[in-house]
């Protein structure tokens, strides 16, 4: 997606401490809100009760989800390979990743691979579009492995900066064609995205068409891919960053040959345990979804949905497929090193960036579960989400809208809905009833969750990320040795 403007000043909490207000970083006239770090990333009771919103660690977001019994049932990612693909990537992310993973108490993953068959450019802390890219980095890696432990991490990234339309898009197909031909991984996550009408130019109509293509070429070799839809709601942005007058979506999401995630507000305890969810629409942004102007309806859209969908879809892809956590302000964390010296440490950070990886790292345990990759995953989902155990797989959000800047959205409803898609997943049964589906035979049993892991995490204040709207803020020491003392 285009730079989204990021946010110009910090905001502490209600009733939080007055140590916990930051200075900024400014790169290029974007401000960056932040206080001082620590390696060990504090609980999530902690970032509640001084700033007022959670920051969901790894074993919360895997109890609320359901996905902590299929973890403790030894199905982690083993053996499978989850390849990420940014632009730039980040110069520290090794570092970060084994930080995080120490923070949270967290195996470092089996292998971590950075591939550049494009080459690489030097990382350049004044320039804001590759600190943000580097952000991006750190939450594709560091929360694919918090969901799948045991898998293979490769990231691919490209030298040229995806932004709207065109500009980077032929770099990203390279390095996914390379990641399929030579046999890389079974799980692509595509954290960005640019507004399908950017590319209704001879050269975007290409890219279009060329990745739709191998999409579909890939999907049935076993390949899944899982993309981001957007973080503007229906509101997003020309060439020039101007904001379309009509609903719009976001590609590759938009793609009826990839997997796409929207955004909803999560509220759990601090155990873990889900209490409900909203979708995801506020001051900060919105989860993209809506109809595809470019994409007819899929197969599983005609087959699986009820006359009031199709009524909206009109004959064209209808986006998201199902959803995950992406509210700012019911936030995750993720450690970066980069920008050096006291602006290190831990970061809130949302936005449908979050989903992407996430739902690879779900995937990469149901495919060691399954004993085979799934590929393409939206027949199955939609059988699935049409079924009598819909309920039993998915948490249907059935509260909110994605309207956003003056742009009329759509309203969630029970089902699937242009906001959530098919929902949120109940782990557990959900990967279950997939491998069911695609076999044809009813799945091994697993153990139930006991004993919910308690969560820790760190931070506040925002950093609107210009690609999936990704807020960042960070801790500092002086709170984290506070906590340590009082605890």
């Amino acid at each position: 997606m285009g730079m989204l403007p990021l946010m110009s000043h910090a905001t502490r909490a209600t009733g939080s401490h007055p140590q916990s207000k930051p200075t900024s970083i400014i790169f290029k006239s974007h401000h960056f809100s932040f206080a001082q770090s620590s390696l060990q990333a504090p609980p999530d009771s902690f970032c509640r009760s001084h700033f007022n919103i959670p920051c969901y660690s790894p074993q919360e977001m895997r109890n609320a989800y359901d996905l902590t019994p299929v973890l403790n049932a030894g199905f982690n990612g083993k053996g499978q390979t989850i390849v990420i693909i940014d632009s730039f990537g980040s110069p520290t992310i090794v570092n970060d990743l084994h930080v995080f993973d120490a923070g949270y108490g967290l195996p470092d993953p089996p292998s971590f691979k950075i591939l550049t068959p494009l080459g690489t450019i030097k990382f350049n802390p004044g320039n804001s579009d590759m600190v943000n890219w580097a952000f991006e980095t750190s939450l594709d890696v560091e929360w694919a492995h918090a969901i799948a432990p045991g898998a293979n991490i490769v990231l691919m990234t490209s030298p040229v900066s995806e932004t709207q339309g065109v500009q980077g898009m032929p770099e990203f197909l390279y390095l996914e064609k390379y990641a399929v031909n030579h046999h890389i991984g079974n799980i692509i996550s595509q954290s960005w995205g640019t507004t399908e009408e950017t590319l209704f130019t001879p050269g975007g109509r290409q890219i279009l068409n060329s990745f739709n293509d191998f999409y579909k070429q890939a999907g049935q070799q076993g390949i899944t891919f899982l993309a981001s839809s957007g973080d503007s709601g229906v509101a997003n942005v020309n060439v020039n960053g101007k904001i379309y007058p009509f609903p719009t979506v976001i590609f590759p999401a938009s793609s009826p040959y990839v997997t796409a995630v929207g955004g909803t507000s999560l509220y759990a305890t601090t155990s873990g345990v889900y209490q409900h969810e909203t979708v995801w629409n506020n001051s900060i942004g919105a989860t993209g979804g809506g109809v595809s102007h470019y994409f007819a309806e899929p197969g599983y859209q005609k087959q699986y949905l009820p006359s009031s969908d199709q009524s909206l879809l009109k004959g064209h892809r209808g986006l998201p497929d199902i959803a995950y956590n992406a509210d700012p302000n019911t936030a995750i964390l993720v450690y970066i090193s980069f920008l050096g010296g006291s602006n290190n440490g831990y970061y809130f950070i949302g936005g449908t960036s979050e989903g992407a990886p996430q739902w690879a790292g779900i995937i990469a345990d149901g495919n060691q579960w399954a004993g085979h990759p799934f590929g393409f995953l939206n027949n199955d989902i939609y059988q699935l989400g049409s079924g009598s155990d819909y309920g039993e797989s998915f948490h249907d959000i059935t509260v909110g809208n994605n309207s956003f800047a003056g742009i009329k959205g759509y309203n969630a409803t029970p089902g699937w809905d242009l906001t959530t898609g098919w929902g949120t997943p109940k782990a557990a049964t959900m990967l279950s009833e997939l491998i069911e589906i695609a076999s044809g035979q009813s799945s091994q049993s697993i153990i139930p969750l006991q004993n919910p892991i308690l969560a820790i995490s760190s931070t506040h204040h925002f950093l609107l990320h210009h690609r999936t709207a990704e807020i960042i803020g960070i801790i500092s020491r002086q709170l984290i040795s506070d906590m340590l003392h009082c605890s």
